[in-house]
């Protein structure tokens, strides 16, 4: 990145006129500015000003033709910004950022709508230059005022937890003229991640938003102006969204782009449910399925599109971080604020029998909200985190100080493990739950210890299923729900559950979405599943937002994970460190595949030539 004093110009002089605005606010009148093409939080850029193309893409991809994928449920809104309906899938893929990241780097963020940012070494304000000839899908320009207005309304109406991040870390924004915008940064607000944040909100178009009396606290039946590569083709009913590819869209030629958005349409089939998915794909209704039930993995990729060669099936390798998918337990409910009745659920969890039986042995288990990554904490503090944690000691989980990381419990052989089963029957007992003659768990004013695991997936039926008959044993009063989609949903969004599979895992370098996830301003948010709120564990998000270096940080993630580990709120299920998946032989990808994404919609394209053989043979 190249230090300079100022624009050239024109620029110079607006930046003068601006530079005694950043004063009060920590800003330095001598500091040099920083005037790059794009901005990494620790260390440089991988790729200079002037890279014709990310590393992984093919910049000769052709382009054209379809890819086709599913979801679960349905939808009856476009607007993903809201709690209210439920959005198609891909409707916030129309908008762009000023800054966009890469699948080969962490951390780094380089100039989309915006052709580059200024910014002194303080981090204490950015200026964003916008490109010339950025435009929405309607031909308007994409101006400084969008930004401005898509922070503000974002600021004031969006999610809670998203409001109030942006309001902890943004002190104002202003217009300089129709291409910079300038950004000021709260005081005392870690600066490490703060331009990236801010050059990461999607930007709307404030004319298109006025014009049609648009709210983003509601849902919409109308999607979204954008100026991204794609926008909206056609819809049936909830059970089906296409997305085009825009001819005319401003940004086809950046570098940045080439070689990806190759795809002339994206289709999204929705679904009743997981085998009724695999059984479209099956027949062609939809031509790319990334598989994450084992069962199917193992026992049914036998069908004649698959041993016809119409179908590839391949495992290609993961490098992200896990998805930290859980039994998230509601820590709303009285009875589950002890910590005790906590841990004698997760000991009911038989992974090991779970993964033998049901699985083909294709999982690993989740112990941390980091795995897969050097951020996944273990064996006993250090001395650094130590420094982090002797702080806090009274308000932290006995032994985190002193003991080995919490690790999900070992199971044996048998479903029921009967030395799980005593240790949770002594928790229980211990906590107030003693087991009366009838074999249920009551407390002394003879509630009995419910504990109902919400599901709208068949195919988890079966992970669930024996999960509720181990707790039987326990003696608690527990039971499967199955519910529609719409209804989990709902329920989800009320906090109206006992437990509920969630995805807690985390970035490579956690920020503000800590906040969103275990902070407990974000208490009564869908995000933070568990209703976390503990002020030990705010304080080390605050340690890890304020991270100067990676050596910092990593070792705040470590003392972070530590202790939400050791609060024991979630029931660790699996992961996956690769990807299975399965495509109709007509999708083609770059030979070496970035790290941190699989790219199927983004960089993956289409061969004409192999989709029409398909098409002759009857694949579809």
């Amino acid at each position: 990145m190249a230090m300079t004093k100022g624009f050239a110009g024109i620029r110079a002089a607006i930046l003068a006129l601006t530079v005694g605005l950043i004063l009060p606010v920590g800003g330095r009148a001598e500091e040099a500015l920083i005037h790059s093409h794009g901005i990494s939080t620790f260390g440089d850029l991988h790729y200079g000003p002037d890279f014709t193309h990310l590393d992984y893409v093919n910049p000769d991809a052709l382009k054209g033709g379809e890819i086709s994928v599913w979801t679960m449920g349905g939808f009856d809104s476009y607007n993903p910004y809201t709690l209210k309906g439920r959005a198609a899938a891909l409707s916030s893929g129309v908008h762009e950022t000023l800054l966009a990241g890469t699948a080969d780097e962490i951390g780094a963020a380089y100039g989309l709508l915006a052709e580059s940012l200024e910014y002194p070494e303080s981090r204490d304000w950015v200026v964003f230059t916008l490109r010339e000839g950025a435009k929405f899908s309607d031909g308007s320009a994409v101006t400084a005022d969008d930004v401005l207005f898509s922070y503000e309304i974002l600021r004031d109406k969006g999610l809670s937890s998203f409001r109030g991040v942006i309001v902890q870390m943004i002190a104002s924004a202003e217009v300089i003229d129709a291409r910079h915008i300038k950004f000021i940064f709260t005081p005392n607000y870690p600066r490490r991640d703060v331009i990236q944040a801010a050059g990461g909100l999607p930007i709307f178009s404030k004319a298109e938003y006025i014009a049609t009396g648009r709210d983003l606290e509601d849902s919409s039946d109308t999607p979204f102006l954008g100026s991204g590569p794609y926008v909206f083709d056609s819809a049936d009913s909830g059970r089906r969204v296409v997305w085009r590819r825009n001819p005319d869209y401003w940004g086809a030629d950046l570098p940045i782009n080439r070689g990806r958005n190759n795809f002339d349409k994206i289709r999204v089939e929705y679904f009743g449910d997981y085998q009724a998915a695999f059984e479209g794909f099956k027949a062609g209704a939809y031509t790319f399925r990334d598989e994450a039930s084992s069962l199917i993995w193992a026992t049914s990729y036998d069908f004649p599109a698959l041993t016809k060669g119409w179908v590839i099936k391949d495992e290609l390798p993961n490098g992200a971080i896990a998805s930290g998918q859980a039994f998230a337990i509601n820590l709303r409910r009285d009875r589950f604020q002890d910590i005790r009745v906590r841990e004698a659920l997760g000991l009911m969890f038989n992974f090991e029998w779970s993964n033998e039986t049901l699985f083909y042995g294709l999982y690993t288990r989740t112990n941390s909200f980091w795995d897969n990554s050097e951020l996944a904490a273990t064996g006993t503090p250090g001395a650094d985190e130590l420094a982090l944690l002797e702080p806090l000691a009274g308000q932290l989980p006995k032994g985190v100080l002193t003991d080995e990381v919490v690790i999900a419990p070992v199971s044996g052989q048998r479903q029921l493990d009967r030395n799980n089963l005593r240790k949770a029957a002594a928790l229980l007992d211990e906590a107030g739950w003693p087991v009366g003659n009838d074999g249920i768990r009551r407390n002394e004013r003879g509630e009995t210890l419910r504990v109902e695991i919400l599901n709208d997936s068949q195919t988890f039926d079966r992970v669930v299923n024996p999960y509720v008959e181990n707790l039987r044993q326990l003696g608690l009063d527990a039971v499967h729900s199955r519910v529609d989609d719409a209804q989990y949903t709902n329920r989800q969004r009320s906090h109206d559950f006992d437990i509920i599979t969630a995805q807690l895992g985390q970035e490579y370098i956690p920020g503000s979405g800590l906040q969103q996830y275990f902070g407990s301003g974000s208490v009564n948010d869908t995000f933070n599943a568990m209703g976390l709120a503990d002020p030990a564990v705010d304080a080390l998000i605050s340690k890890v937002e304020g991270a100067k270096t990676r050596a910092e940080m990593t070792v705040a993630v470590h003392a972070l994970d530590r202790v939400l580990r050791a609060l024991k709120f979630w029931v660790p299920q699996w992961y996956k460190p690769s990807f299975t998946i399965a495509y109709y032989d007509m999708y083609e990808h770059p030979e070496k595949l970035p790290p941190y994404a699989l790219g199927q919609l983004d960089f993956w394209w289409y061969n004409a030539e192999k989709a029409e053989k398909l098409k002759a043979a009857g694949a579809f």
